[in-house]
């Protein structure tokens, strides 16, 4: 049945009373009926909205006397965003889609208004949606964020025995074998099959393949620099493909042609790569890998081949050593190389 209450919160300008009402039992969702400095206002706000309730119509706050305008989730995020100077392009983008979940959801509501009980069951619907848990703590953390930006204290998406993740089984990651690759690379359309066997033989990040352009590369030595801007850690490194998979991506465009800012695979995404690769994979009727698993394919035959710890983190752009020990060390099925001459003849 319908609901009405008053709930305090603290905030940096002192106390507030909140009142909330629900349409129906205690699975509906609360709704926000407004913010007020004393207890009194509160209480003739509840009453107003009681009798709307009693008479059976949805309260309409918009009938009341003018009010200040309520601040929402939506501008609080976009304040939010604007101050974010302090983050690379590639974190800003993840911030970004978090939004896209979140403000859909609760962007018109006020940020006072949101609960720990509102973050939970956001936490539920996305878990419904299929999203894995990550991905939902990712999207709470971002919300975390806007709130503490708003200065709603105590926070509650950091409420951490209300809002609970959903239990997931860690996934066991098993990177490709090369005879995978090879099947997959057969199936690709031709535009992507040397951005595949470059992330194989480097593992770069696909964000960084996405952006690599022709100012970065130094013929020379045969290598391409990843800018800064594009790492996830904030730090430049070189890359040193096979020298035939570098000639091949020399080959992809002629010299007076390779303008600084120009995109060196210029039709290849991340999201048009990862969709290609998972239907080779159907068509071959083989597991389905990402192009991320072939970063962990490659960090792994690294490993497996002797090559210390701080170097393969030096390579792939890890700053972390315990993550990469312990995150991408996996057991191949197989640690047979590709013949990249042998593919690329193919092609």
């Amino acid at each position: 049945m319908a609901s009405v209450w008053i709930s305090k919160r603290e905030t940096a300008s002192g106390t507030r009373h909140r009142v909330l009402y629900r349409l129906g039992g205690r699975e509906a969702s609360p709704r926000y009926a407004g913010s007020f400095r004393t207890r009194r206002e509160a209480l003739a706000r509840l009453q107003w909205v009681s009798g709307e309730l009693a008479a059976l119509r949805i309260p309409d706050l918009g009938v009341l006397a003018a009010e200040p305008a309520q601040d929402t989730l939506r501008a609080a995020a976009g304040r939010w965003q604007a101050a974010r100077v302090d983050v690379a392009e590639g974190t800003m983008q993840t911030y970004r889609v978090a939004l896209g979940r979140l403000l859909p959801r609760l962007g018109d509501q006020p940020p006072e208004s949101i609960t720990a009980q509102t973050v939970a069951e956001l936490v539920g619907e996305l878990h419904e949606t299929g999203l894995r848990k990550q991905t939902i703590r990712k999207t709470v953390s971002v919300l975390a964020m806007v709130l503490d930006h708003a200065g709603v204290q105590p926070n509650p998406a950091r409420d951490k025995l209300t809002v609970k993740m959903p239990r997931e089984e860690r996934r066991h990651v098993e990177p490709p074998t090369a005879e995978h690759v090879e099947a997959v690379v057969r199936l690709l359309p031709a535009r992507y099959r040397l951005p595949v066997l470059v992330l194989d033989a480097t593992g770069m990040r696909v964000g960084e393949l996405e952006r690599l352009t022709w100012g970065d590369v130094d013929e020379p030595r045969e290598r391409w620099r990843i800018p800064a801007s594009a790492t996830k850690t904030g730090r430049a490194r070189w890359v040193q493909p096979p020298s035939v998979l570098y000639e091949a991506v020399l080959a992809l465009v002629p010299r007076e042609d390779r303008h600084p800012d120009r995109r060196i695979f210029e039709t290849t995404t991340a999201d048009r790569l990862r969709t290609s690769i998972a239907r080779a994979c159907t068509a071959a009727g083989i597991p389905a890998f990402s192009p991320h698993d072939l970063r962990h394919r490659r960090v792994s035959l690294l490993h497996l081949g002797g090559m210390p710890w701080a170097r393969i983190g030096e390579l792939v752009g890890h700053d972390d050593l315990f993550t990469t020990a312990r995150t991408y060390t996996h057991v191949v099925a197989d640690e047979r190389e590709i013949d990249w001459q042998v593919v690329m003849a193919r092609d």
